[in-house]
């Protein structure tokens, strides 16, 4: 797998997190790489954002690492024809351009599609923006998430609006890219043609609010903030203490799946209850039904009740810090090192070709 793009060229002309995590998804997977970042700024900004507890005088952050393996990296100066040039030369062998121009920049510099089409005719051209290719708005994570309803979702009626800690629109701009790229390269397969692609973080956004959205436009249900809680399902994202000061949460998402629940933790009885015999029912009266709940699983270990849920069919999640997540023997196949920097993979499929 990590050899299957081996003869493919891509240049990466993106900075931040979307675009740089499509041009590593590529290297990841066998492909040259070749970032350009700007000399005059001291190149991709995210070099620069480091933690406190980051050595200010290293080259690079923990936060550029993670989608930036395994590229070349040169540092170029586009305003100066000379230096541009030599970016010209790498793309006329290039297979893919990854791009995050702001409105405009791309046309100036002469690194536009329709430029550089003229140069490769079989060019796929990938082009992110913030809100939209005719728009100026610089764009960053939280506010994309502000503006798509992520955060207003997000959080409890206490808390007020909270944004998620990982930066998912980006994630999920880049997860709509990669498709776009891997489309195109079975259109050039088919037709040795290339393509222009344009994927705006603000679209990512509104295409991921899935069942969010079905909510409103087919029932008008305007989601509010209610923490983990799932608006369709019940129980399902409460939180429960065990007997060892564990948090756990359940995702209980038939019948079968709240009776096998009742009955493992002793509360049988509610099986048959008129309250609960549905998730209809179940949503309706989910207070009354975490209150019963908890004081049963609080009897349980953590460890115990986890066993007995996965032996049943129960699902369930101990909650974990990142820290934790990490010790799990079996997430050390996701870790890539280069370097000695360390980060996960960006392509954790297995694919057995035949």
């Amino acid at each position: 797998m990590n050899s299957i793009f081996k003869d493919l060229k891509v240049i990466e002309l993106a900075n931040v997190l979307a675009g740089p995590a499509v041009g590593m998804f590529f290297a990841e997977l066998g492909a040259t790489v070749v970032k350009i970042e700007n000399k005059n700024t001291n190149g991709d900004v995210t070099r620069t954002w480091k933690l406190a507890s980051e050595d200010i005088n290293t080259p690079t952050s923990a936060y550029f690492n993670s989608v930036n393996y395994n590229k070349q990296h040169l540092f170029i100066d586009l305003t100066n024809p000379a230096e541009k040039s030599q970016v010209i030369e790498l793309i006329k062998t290039a297979d893919i351009v990854i791009s995050n121009f702001k409105l405009g920049d791309d046309s100036k510099l002469g690194l536009d599609y329709e430029s550089l089409k003229k140069l490769k005719s079989d060019l796929i051209y990938a082009h992110l923006s913030g809100f939209g290719k005719k728009s100026k708005r610089t764009a960053y994570d939280l506010v994309l998430q502000a503006e798509t309803g992520f955060m207003y979702m997000n959080g409890t009626k206490e808390s007020g609006p909270i944004k998620m800690p990982v930066a998912l629109i980006d994630v999920l701009a880049a997860h709509q890219l990669k498709e776009a790229i891997l489309i195109a390269l079975i259109h050039k397969l088919k037709t040795n043609k290339g393509s222009k692609i344009n994927v705006s973080l603000y679209d990512a956004a509104i295409a991921s609010l899935a069942n969010q959205a079905s909510n409103w436009l087919n029932a008008k249900h305007n989601p509010e903030p209610i923490g983990s809680l799932h608006p369709n399902i019940a129980p399902y994202g409460e939180l429960f203490s065990t007997a060892d000061k564990k948090q756990l949460v359940l995702a209980i998402g038939n019948d079968k799946q709240f009776k096998n629940l009742c009955e493992l933790i002793n509360k049988s009885e509610l099986i048959q209850d008129p309250l609960f015999l549905s998730n209809s029912n179940r949503v309706k009266n989910r207070e009354k039904l975490f209150t019963l709940l908890k004081e049963s699983i609080r009897q349980f270990s953590a460890e115990d009740l986890m066993q007995k849920f996965i032996e049943n069919d129960v699902p369930a999640g101990i909650i974990k810090s990142v820290k934790e997540v990490f010790e799990q023997a079996e997430n050390e196949t996701l870790i890539l090192n280069d370097d000695n920097d360390k980060r996960v993979k960006t392509a954790p499929f297995l694919i057995e070709f035949q």
